[in-house]
């Protein structure tokens, strides 16, 4: 690593910062989540009111989100690796201003092509700032203070989790979708007042990687686009799955004796880490199969309102948001396999739960299926980040933030790719299909956290 960091305002120390800097700086964290996971949730919500609007199938629509999900995941790991050479405000202050043009340009697209690219150029905006997360809650907080930090994170994301799909829904009873992508505007000028009390950071004065950086896109990329080519061409499918196969070997290969290298080859060599990554991926994939199916269902299947269909979404944040400290609590003196595992299996139990139920049940059990699986998503988010961030040198803390977002959103983009191929299979049960591929990673999750309780050096003391 370099020397040299970031010049800012003093109070930056080795293990996190002093107050009342790391008050402000937390805050513009918690702010640039807010401003990140209101634009994803109320996008969602806004598919089916966008597919009638441009007069399109559901399975066409769907790629407004995969399209930005898309670019995200693609490119995350690189703007990690850059933030640490440019460093972390400046990367900060591009992404700020890149999402707040592009958030704009999805508000006046009047087709699905220029929506589509309004929110690729908006996704690469998100990526910039979702890079820098992890590495900023790691150099903000002390580690003694690392479990509340991540705690209210995962509560800020729940709480506006709550308030996204609300607010979305009562948009779009009472405005066209277009002003969906304007919500975000006035919080990102906030945002800009609180970059110089961001920590400073070490510089990497290392060679930025640009092979490494180029096979990163077809692995992530090609990987999303071949399984949602799954159902409509096999073939095509096939190729871009074989495709990303080999950019990940040629990846892998190029990446495991490299020091500080772009795919974290070495910190998949921590365990807690590894087992971090594989279960963080399968519960994000449930998380948003679950979303992105769910307002189809409520919708079609249902025959819910906009303001029904936000009450319901919302529900699950609330678990959310109101499990997120009491996990952030337990994760310091239990066992995080059992944790995660709990929580795993109660985002499955709930969806089961809500897809069981006759359609002629009254709201409020979907409200509390839709509770239990928000407290189970809740549940295992804090303990799990935990183990991610604590578990990385606080050198490669840049790293392990980029490596922690994009094994979430390349599980998100994978769980709205499996409720596209659930639309291909069939128009008429592609919602109910999501809902229950959600259940299915969710399973999966909860599996691999019962294999890491009976790895003894998965849960050692981070």
């Amino acid at each position: 690593m370099g020397a040299n960091a970031e010049s800012g305002p003093s109070g930056s120390c080795a293990d996190g910062l002093d107050a009342p800097r790391r008050h402000w700086a937390a805050l513009t964290l918690l702010l640039a989540l807010t401003i990140s996971v209101l634009d994803a949730s109320m996008a969602n919500v806004a598919l089916p009111a966008i597919a009638t609007a441009l007069n399109r199938d559901p399975a066409d629509v769907v790629w407004v989100v995969i399209a930005y999900n898309l670019i995200v995941v693609v490119s995350l790991l690189p703007l990690s690796a850059m933030a640490e050479r440019i460093g972390f405000r400046r990367m900060f202050t591009l992404g700020l201003t890149l999402f707040m043009a592009a958030s704009l340009a999805s508000a006046a697209s009047g087709t699905l092509v220029t929506l589509m690219l309004a929110r690729v150029a908006q996704g690469l905006g998100s990526a910039m700032l979702m890079c820098l997360f992890g590495g900023l809650v790691r150099n903000i907080y002390p580690l003694n203070k690392l479990g509340v930090g991540l705690s209210l994170n995962a509560m800020t994301v729940g709480v506006m989790s709550v308030l996204g799909p609300t607010l979305g829904a009562f948009i779009l009873q009472w405005a066209s979708w277009h002003w969906i992508f304007l919500v975000t505007i006035p919080l990102c000028l906030i945002a800009y007042s609180g970059i110089r009390f961001l920590p400073d950071i070490p510089r990497n004065s290392g060679r930025f990687d640009w092979t490494a950086c180029a096979l990163s896109v077809p692995l992530f990329g090609l990987s999303i686009i071949g399984l949602d080519a799954l159902v409509k061409n096999p073939l095509q499918a096939a190729l871009c799955l074989l495709l990303a196969a080999l950019a990940g070997w040629v990846l892998v290969r190029r990446s495991r004796d490299q020091t500080a290298p772009i795919m974290p080859i070495d910190l998949l060599r921590i365990t807690p880490i590894a087992y971090a990554v594989g279960a963080s991926a399968f519960s994000f994939a449930a998380q948003m199969s679950a979303f992105v199916a769910l307002p189809f269902y409520f919708k079609q299947v249902l025959g819910y309102s906009y303001g029904d269909v936000g009450l319901l979404l919302g529900a699950w944040s609330v678990g959310v948001a109101v499990m997120a400290p009491v996990a952030g609590y337990l994760s310091d003196r239990y066992a995080v396999a059992v944790l995660c595992g709990i929580g795993a299996g109660g985002i499955a139990l709930g969806m089961l739960w809500l897809i069981l139920l006759p359609v002629s049940s009254a709201f409020l059990w979907f409200v509390l299926a839709m509770l239990l699986a928000g407290v189970g998503f809740g549940f295992f988010q804090t303990p799990n980040n935990r183990a991610l961030l604590a578990g990385s040198p606080r050198h490669r803390s840049g790293a392990a933030g980029g490596m922690q977002a994009t094994t979430r959103v390349f599980g998100q983009s994978f769980g709205t790719t499996l409720v596209g191929l659930s639309f291909n299979l069939s128009a008429n049960h592609g919602a109910r299909l999501g809902v229950m591929a959600a259940i299915v990673c969710a399973l999966i999750a909860m599996f691999i956290n019962v294999i890491r309780h009976q790895s003894p050096i998965a849960d050692l003391e981070l």
